[in-house]
C-alpha cells in the first residue's frame, strides 16, 4: 500500500510570517497536532508540532518569536508513492508523530502515526469480528502450504497471516480468519500433526 492511499490530502497549513498565537488557534480550532509551514505554491518550508507550539507560547509573549524560530526546518518527509512500511519505519526510528508528504518540493498531504496505526489495524482485521488460529510450523514451505490447505478445506477464510521471528527451525503462525467455528479447523490441523497453540472464534 502506498502513502497516497492513506495520507490526509490538502492539509491545513500556515504561512511562515504567521504568529505563534495564530498557529495555536489553528491547531485548537481544527483539533490537529501537526501543521506544515508553506509558502506560495504550497512549497514546504517547515513543520510545526503541538509540542513546538507549547514551548514557544510563553517566549512569544515576551518577544518577537516567529514560525521560523519554532518550526522544524528540513523535516523528514515521504513521497505519496512511498510504501506505508517505509513511513512506519521512519516514524518509529525517529520517534515522530507525523510527516509531510511532498512531491517535487510541494506539500501534497500529511501522514501521522495515528493514520499508520489505523491502517495496520484495518489490514490485520483486529477490530472486525474475526477468528484466529495459532499454529507452530517448521521452516519448510510445504508445511505452511499444507496448513493453509487444511484451514481452507475446513471452512477457514484466511484474512492475513503473521509470524514470529525464526527460532530454531520453528515459528508460530497466526492465521486471522473470517469469523468461524475454529474447533473443527483445530482438530483437522492436529490430525495433520500440527501443534495448535490457540483457536479463538
Amino acid at each position: 500500500m502506498k502513502i497516497h492511499s492513506l495520507m490526509i490530502e490538502n492539509p491545513i497549513t500556515i504561512k511562515p510570517n504567521a504568529s505563534v498565537a495564530e498557529a495555536i488557534e489553528l491547531m485548537k480550532t481544527n483539533s490537529i497536532r501537526h501543521l506544515p509551514v508553506v509558502t506560495t505554491g504550497n512549497k514546504l518550508q517547515g513543520f510545526l508540532t503541538l509540542a513546538d507550539m507549547k514551548q514557544g507560547l510563553i517566549p512569544s509573549m515576551l518577544g518577537d518569536i516567529s514560525m521560523d524560530d519554532l518550526m522544524i526546518k528540513n523535516p523528514i518527509t515521504v513521497s505519496p508513492d512511498d510504501d506505508i512500511e517505509f513511513a512506519a519505519q521512519l516514524i518509529y526510528n525517529h520517534k515522530i508523530g507525523g510527516m509531510p508528504v511532498v512531491k517535487k518540493g510541494r506539500l501534497v498531504g500529511i501522514v501521522t502515526a495515528t493514520d499508520m496505526l489505523r491502517t495496520f489495524i484495518d489490514m490485520m482485521g483486529i477490530l472486525s469480528t474475526t477468528s484466529r488460529i495459532d499454529v507452530v510450523l517448521g521452516d519448510q514451505p510445504a508445511a505452511f502450504k499444507k496448513a493453509m490447505q487444511i484451514i481452507n478445506d475446513n471452512g477457514g477464510d484466511i484474512i492475513n497471516v503473521r509470524m514470529t521471528p525464526q527460532r530454531k527451525g520453528k515459528r508460530v503462525y497466526y492465521f486471522r480468519l473470517s469469523a468461524c467455528k475454529t474447533q473443527v479447523i483445530k482438530k483437522a490441523l492436529e490430525s495433520g500433526r500440527f501443534e495448535v497453540l490457540a483457536a479463538m472464534d
